[in-house]
């Protein structure tokens, strides 16, 4: 900021300022994630994976409770219906139907693609958490379509297992919805930009319907996911997300 004041003057608010900024930028984004998370939820979801000569869609169901356990179930093309993935806290696993196993996946591969889209594991299962894995820095307001936002810089904590560099998300100010964000390496090249869209009445809260997921480095590839149906509250608790489950749920 520049103030044409003397610099004693400038040190102490200057000062003042930085932790409850940083702070505020913590609830806008503890707000934001409440509202898309609930305390449970149960979902249902076409995921469009598009190329530049081909498209394929993907159906599911999904369930989860708080950020420690969710569940997504393939239900559609036929070829991978009945696959499913399990998140417990820090594991997470795949069932496979077609081999009858269930395979525990390692950290290292929470970049990797899911179900060929341009989501990784870590964005389906939200392994990391924005709200408690990263320092949060409030920058100056954008207009995005017409809509007033927060710019919220993310950066990992020092300790925190995360697969990116850093985050720049932006947060309609009246309604705390998300509306865009962009994902970088630890090189800070751009990797993936998130635009959410299409805000309608899901599960009795206004929330966008619409995510595209838009790869920096592939021209013509994108992966569109739409929610067809949103509950939240569904009285889920933490024996519904068992290695069990994970193979007879439907």
């Amino acid at each position: 900021m520049k103030i044409n004041k003397l610099l004693f003057l400038l040190i102490i608010p200057t000062l003042m300022w930085q932790p409850a900024a940083a702070q505020d930028a913590r609830e806008i984004i503890k707000k934001a994630d409440d509202k898309m998370q609930g305390n449970s939820n149960r979902s249902e979801m076409k995921m469009t994976i598009i190329r530049p000569t081909w498209k394929r869609e993907v159906q599911m169901k999904a369930w989860s409770l708080g950020r420690d356990y969710s569940l997504i179930l393939i239900t559609a093309p036929a070829r991978d219906k009945g696959t499913a993935f399990l998140k417990r806290k820090n594991e997470l696993w795949n069932w496979q139907p077609s081999i009858d196993r269930v395979i525990k996946l390692p950290p290292s591969m929470m970049l990797q693609s899911w179900m060929g889209s341009d989501f990784t594991n870590d964005d389906l299962v939200k392994e990391s958490s924005i709200v408690n894995d990263y320092e949060h820095h409030l920058a100056e307001d954008t207009v995005i379509n017409g809509h007033t936002c927060y710019k919220i810089v993310l950066t990992p904590r020092p300790e925190a297992a995360v697969v990116w560099g850093k985050i720049i998300t932006y947060i309609e100010k009246d309604t705390y919805i998300q509306l865009l964000a962009y994902y970088y390496d630890e090189d800070d090249f751009l990797v993936n930009t998130l635009v959410l869209s299409n805000i309608k009445n899901l599960g009795g809260r206004m929330l966008p319907s619409r995510l595209e997921m838009i790869p920096a480095d592939k021209p013509g590839h994108k992966t569109v996911v739409e929610y067809l149906n949103l509950e939240f509250d569904v009285g889920l608790d933490e024996s519904f997300f068992s290695l069990q489950n994970l193979k007879r749920v439907r």
